[in-house]
């Protein structure tokens, strides 16, 4: 029973940090991306 227990709340715990990695990354490039779009607005003013 001790095991068992032991086992799903690794296995939990392994799941929120592998979607917590993915929420991040996402995160990140939606970041990036608006970034591009600022830099590429600022290129495009000729100035």
């Amino acid at each position: 029973m001790t095991r068992s227990l032991f086992l799903i709340l690794i296995s939990l715990f392994t799941l929120s940090l592998l979607s917590g990695c993915n929420t991040m990354e996402g995160a990140g490039q939606d970041i990036e991306e608006g970034g591009e779009a600022i830099q590429e607005s600022a290129d495009g003013d000729g100035y």
